[in-house]
């Protein structure tokens, strides 16, 4: 049976946003695009990437009752994210999720995002299996 890699079944069109956008940007991106995340670009080619989703958002208004106006995505994202290699392994980057108790990864390729890997990949993967 052939090992599957992480880039068999990685997402490759990733949307990304400025740390410096306001969340409300950030949340209708996510609308227009129908996601829950977002990458949070670099700010040069040694700093780290991060990750903005839905949770983070929804956390951030309830904690300001609604203002987002003022609070950038830098403020709320998880920077550095964590992320593989496409060539990894799955069984890899599902015990990655599993241990770190989160949903996505990126995944870099000589340090550049090439793609994001989330359980909801990994799920849909093992029900087409199971057909």
């Amino acid at each position: 049976m052939k090992v599957q890699l992480v880039k068999d079944l990685m997402v490759s069109q990733v949307i990304s946003i400025s740390p410096f956008a306001p969340i409300r940007e950030a949340l209708q991106r996510m609308k227009t695009h129908r996601i829950k995340c977002l990458v949070v670009e670099r700010q040069s080619p040694h700093d780290a990437y991060g990750i903005i989703t839905y949770s983070h958002i929804l956390k951030t208004i309830i904690a300001e009752q609604g203002d987002i106006d003022l609070i950038n995505v830098y403020d709320v994202c998880t920077k550095p994210a964590i992320y593989v290699h496409s060539e990894l392994a799955v069984k890899h980057a599902a015990d990655l999720l599993s241990q770190h108790q989160i949903k996505r990864l990126l995944v870099l390729d000589n340090n550049q995002l090439v793609g994001l890997l989330t359980m909801d990949d990994l799920v849909t993967d093992i029900f087409r299996l199971l057909d």
